[in-house]
């Protein structure tokens, strides 16, 4: 479903990315760990099609980003550290809305199906997202994902400033997600719940992956001995 071929970024003499090449399945959840700075939001900010690469391709189900970006764009969702939603509208009118810009339209009924796959409390789905905790804005910002049908979802940072229970119910909807079939491609400095949710987990420094491995390899302790060595 993704990938990146020789993908470079520069910025007059500063080398954001630096030929990067890897590939993402149907139903994998890939982990991507690193410093800030080494490059992780800007893959995901090209293949969201928001930057143009310096060179290379970045593909989705083999269509390149920018020349096909109608196309890819009916594909993807994308799931920040902080879920900007408009805070006077509740779960199930947020969700209607950006459903409905992805040019979709929902019953009440479909609406609050998608909020409860997406494990958000049926008593929070007509609240103003302004009383929401940045867990349950997650969980609107996947059922935003599932209207849209997502193939790929895009995750930067998603586990942040989650408490323990909020994460763990992240980490179960996100394998609910790749059982179904869909992508995720998450960039995250938290090695525990990577190698917890994961099955794969990329290391980047400076703009390189400069380690890959799958999750049945290698355990939290020995991921943080090589995440330090690294960086």
């Amino acid at each position: 479903m993704l990938e990146a071929i020789d993908l470079k970024k520069t910025y007059g003499e500063y080398q954001a990315l630096k030929g990067l090449n890897f590939k993402i399945d149907k139903g994998e959840i890939f982990c991507l760990l690193g410093q800030n700075g080494a490059g992780k939001t800007t893959t995901i900010n090209i293949f969201l099609g928001l930057l143009k690469p310096t060179s290379g391709k970045a593909l989705i189900n083999h269509m390149e980003v920018g020349t096909q970006m109608a196309d890819t764009n009916k594909l993807i969702a994308y799931i920040p550290e902080v879920v900007q939603l408009y805070g006077n509208l509740s779960g199930t009118e947020n969700l209607d809305l950006f459903s409905r810009m992805a040019g979709y339209r929902y019953s009440a009924k479909e609406l609050m199906n998608f909020l409860e796959k997406s494990g958000l409390p049926q008593q929070a789905h007509a609240r103003p997202l302004s009383t929401y905790s940045k867990g349950m804005r997650q969980k609107v910002g996947i059922a935003i994902a599932l209207s849209k049908h997502a193939e790929v979802v895009f995750m930067d940072e998603p586990t942040s400033g989650l408490d323990p229970k909020a994460t763990d119910e992240f980490t179960l909807i996100c394998k609910q997600l790749a059982h179904a079939g869909t992508a995720i491609f998450m960039a995250t400095h938290d090695i525990f719940n990577a190698v917890n949710v994961g099955s794969r987990i990329g290391i980047m420094k400076e703009g390189e992956m400069v380690h890959s491995t799958s999750t049945t390899d290698v355990d939290a302790k020995s991921l943080q001995q090589l995440y330090l060595k690294t960086i």
